[in-house]
């Protein structure tokens, strides 16, 4: 990629050092007339999991991403809308399954060292980008780690019955069934279209592997350069579509904790940084130079039970440890007043939640009871899993496994506490390798579907699928998936209603807690606005000269 021979300055952050550097790199855009370089620096939790649309599975992947590409369709926070994007228009049949999109004439493709773009976007790159998650011939799909497992947790492959390009700039998806959620998923990372020319270029050179290695595609930025652990690199496209970004550069500086990153933010090495630590709240609220923003989250976290390893498979068992940790406690320990308690699967301001429901109480003596009649009155040994950075749902995810270790030792239940890097530990806990694993979701749009179907449905269950508990029940399989083929919200309402009372009762997860979001920003920050699914866009920010 290029900008290399800079990234060993940018990685110290030497304040002033980040920004020159940042702004000098090769190919950094043309600066605006009269004005210096506008470079942007961003304090980032993590390392993206993957830089290709196709195969990513965080939200720190997500942000990567959705600066280098565009989907079809956006969902549009502020109206809670899907408007267009690279489709500038669509129409949907009336007995739903069938949507024809209408591209945008002229738009551009990213270049790369060795390869410039010699048309503008067509229908082939959207047939390309679905076929290649869909179809098992493609010359793409095993290609990098071929597990598309987005793609497959939404189960498109079955939901989809065909793709045509109706002339180069109209597509026609048709459905098998009626599916209220596809064009809110349409807007998702895994719909991000690539580029067919630059992937046939990179199959005949013997390269295939650079196709998601150095991104080709049509977003507001050009990603230069990524170093694990360190840095991500972009410059503003000249050519986009929506109109050139208002930042020259973007920079995400690597930063995992939360101390280091709002000292970085103190001294001016970066402009914005994301979930600081909550005591830090205070002291941020009274530095002048510093804004804090808050948002509810559209979120949960939760500790998800693998019912495929004993004792966990007994619903008895699992129950058990619901009943003996103190959510309470931990929440008001963990997030104070910024969170609140979990019950279910969905956040209380989804349109599908269920508060009718009544939660698992705290009960130890009841608990040990439980545990004796599944035949564990003696205890057992567990491995929890806890996450190794902090996210919007989990502020301190160490901190939240111990007090739960604590708990369950007060019933006999003895925890050993394992964790691993980020992306492998979201790998891990997809293939099934854990027992019970603290992990949670922030939503990608705002239908229940999103939550209840991704992260639970039976297709979710198989190893790297979303449904981290591998749990399948068919009544809640059949309830969720009725739930997609109607546009009646009531009738979509009273399914996922009754879909939460079986999750409630079978306990596959553990619902921990639903959090505030907040974002800390330097004062000369023009523009940023936080967004509700947890995503970090900078398309509409600028710094003041």
């Amino acid at each position: 990629m290029k900008a290399d021979t800079v990234t060993k300055g940018l990685a110290r952050l030497g304040g002033l050092l980040l920004i020159a550097a940042a702004a000098t790199l090769a190919g950094a855009g043309a600066p605006r007339p009269a004005q210096a370089a506008s470079t942007l620096v961003f304090c980032s939790e993590g390392n993206p999991d993957n830089l290709a649309p196709a195969l990513a599975r965080t939200n720190t992947s997500f942000d990567a991403i959705l600066h280098a590409y565009d989907t079809l369709v956006r969902f549009d926070a502020a109206t809670k809308t899907i408007v267009p994007a690279l489709a500038e228009s669509w129409t949907i049949s009336p007995d739903g399954t069938v949507y024809t999109f209408k591209l945008r004439p002229g738009v551009r493709f990213h270049d790369t060292p060795g390869y410039t773009p010699t048309r503008t976007l067509t229908s082939a790159d959207v047939l390309f980008s679905f076929f290649r998650q869909w179809r098992k011939d493609h010359p793409y799909h095993a290609v990098g780690n071929g597990a598309y497992n987005y793609f497959n947790d939404l189960s498109m492959g079955s939901i989809l019955k065909s793709i045509e390009a109706v002339d180069e700039l109209t597509v026609r998806f048709t459905l098998n069934r009626p599916q209220a959620p596809f064009l809110a998923n349409l807007s998702m990372v895994f719909a991000a279209i690539t580029s067919a020319e630059y992937a046939d270029t990179m199959a005949r050179r013997g390269t295939p592997d650079l196709f998601d290695l150095e991104p080709v595609g049509t977003g507001a930025f050009q990603l230069l350069s990524y170093r694990k652990d360190s840095l991500l690199q972009y410059k503003a496209f000249e050519g986009h579509w929506a109109g050139r970004p208002p930042l020259d550069n973007l920079v995400f500086a690597i930063t995992p904790n939360a101390t280091v990153r709002l000292n970085r933010l103190q001294a001016g090495e970066c402009h914005v940084m994301p979930y600081p630590n909550l005591a830090d709240l205070p002291k941020i609220r009274s530095t002048p130079s510093l804004t804090l923003l808050r948002q509810e989250g559209y979120n949960v976290a939760f500790l998800t039970f693998n019912v495929e390893k004993k004792p966990l498979d007994d619903v008895r068992v699992r129950r058990a440890i619901s009943m003996a940790i103190d959510k309470e406690t931990l929440v008001d320990a963990i997030y104070g007043d910024t969170g609140r308690t979990a019950k279910n699967p969905l956040p209380p301001t989804s349109w599908g939640y269920n508060d009718a429901i009544a939660d698992i109480p705290y009960d130890p003596k009841g608990a040990t009871q439980l545990l004796a009649e599944a035949g564990h009155a003696n205890g057992f040994e567990l491995e929890l899993w806890h996450m190794p950075v902090a996210r919007p749902y989990m502020p301190a995810g160490k901190r939240a496994a111990e007090m739960m270790a604590n708990d369950l030792a007060q019933v006999g239940i003895k925890a050993t506490l394992v964790t691993d890097d980020w992306s492998v530990y979201m790998k891990r806990l997809m293939n099934g390798d854990h027992q019970a694993g603290m992990i949670g979701w922030t939503g990608d749009n705002s239908d229940p579907d999103n939550f209840l179907y991704t992260l639970l449905s039976c297709e979710g269950a198989r190893k790297g699928g979303g449904n981290m508990g591998k749990w399948c029940d068919r009544a809640f399989d059949g309830i969720i998936i009725e739930a997609k083929q109607t546009t009646d919200v009531a009738k979509r309402t009273a399914l996922y209603h009754k879909a939460q009372e079986i999750f409630k009762d079978q306990a596959p997860w553990l619902p921990l807690a639903h959090s505030m979001v907040f974002m800390v920003l330097r004062e000369e920050v023009r523009g940023y606005q936080m967004n509700p699914f947890g995503l970090h866009l900078f398309h509409h920010v600028d710094l003041a000269q």
